[in-house]
């Protein structure tokens, strides 16, 4: 196990918030839980000195990668380059249009060791993009997953949970430590599963507003619904929705958001 700050002649980067990961055992439990396939379009964020990267690559059909350290490329070029079904992207991942990598019936599978300064903001953006996405596999901060798998009345319950479970499937799968990367993270992570509904089952009309009714909720978490909602909904009418107005937001399901999102859209029809 590697645990200096270089690894293999790299000197990884704080502003890229690099952590490579170098336990053979969790990269071999990372790629088991993405099962890639030869008809599988794996699209792999950051993949910094490859070391998920050559296991994909030998398995699925076609693997295309998106770093931003272009110190990296040149290195990636010389191990991986030869390879017909490599491609490698110079970009920031959260600049990047995830769509135009998509050119048959099968949707892309995204996965990536993503760095914790900018996972929310790119979750947000890759489900944006979610009619081109199968399956998303990350390794977070634990903490960023259990707030993306959390159920309402947790103390992890929130913005990114309600939004995210609107738009996917959210699983944990399992935790890795910070000794599997180099330099070791002060922090513990997870790899979560995000899976795209094909359907989703209540679905507001407005997705934009549910972000604002949701973002309204959680800014203020000590006030009750009646009080952080009350540019949408007056008092006396989340009586109507099924709902106590002197409710906090973190009891408050994904589904009691979707019906306030509903009554709001038809005051307004």
């Amino acid at each position: 196990m590697a645990n200096s700050k270089i690894v293999q002649g790299h000197q990884a980067r704080k502003r890229f918030g690099q952590n490579f990961l170098s336990d053979n055992h969790y990269i071999s439990r990372i790629v088991d839980a993405i099962a890639p396939q030869e008809q599988h379009h794996i699209v792999e964020i950051g993949p910094g000195l490859g070391a998920i990267t050559e296991h994909l690559l030998d398995k699925a059909g076609k693997l295309e990668v998106v770093e931003l350290d272009r110190d990296l490329i040149p290195r990636l070029e010389d191990r991986f380059g030869n390879n017909d079904h490599f491609t490698i992207h110079q970009s920031d991942a959260l600049k990047f249009d995830f769509t135009q990598l998509k050119n048959s019936e099968q949707k892309l599978r995204i996965v990536g060791n993503l760095p914790y300064n900018i996972s929310t903001p790119l979750i947000f953006h890759l489900l944006e993009q979610r009619h081109v996405i199968h399956d998303m596999y990350f390794m977070l901060q634990k903490e960023v997953v259990e707030r993306l798998c959390a159920s309402a009345n947790t103390k992890q319950y929130g913005r990114l949970s309600v939004m995210a479970q609107y738009f996917c499937q959210a699983d944990m799968l399992f935790v890795v430590p910070p000794g599997a990367f180099s330099p070791a993270p002060k922090v513990e992570s997870a790899i979560v599963r995000l899976m795209p509904h094909t359907k989703i089952q209540n679905p507001v009309n407005d997705a934009d507003l549910l972000a604002k009714v949701v973002t309204a909720a959680f800014n203020q978490r000590r006030k009750t619904i009646r009080n952080s909602l009350k540019d949408w909904v007056a008092q006396e009418q989340f009586e109507q929705i099924g709902i106590s107005s002197t409710e906090r937001a973190e009891r408050l399901t994904l589904n009691d958001f979707i019906n306030i999102c509903h009554f709001i859209e038809n005051q307004h029809d």
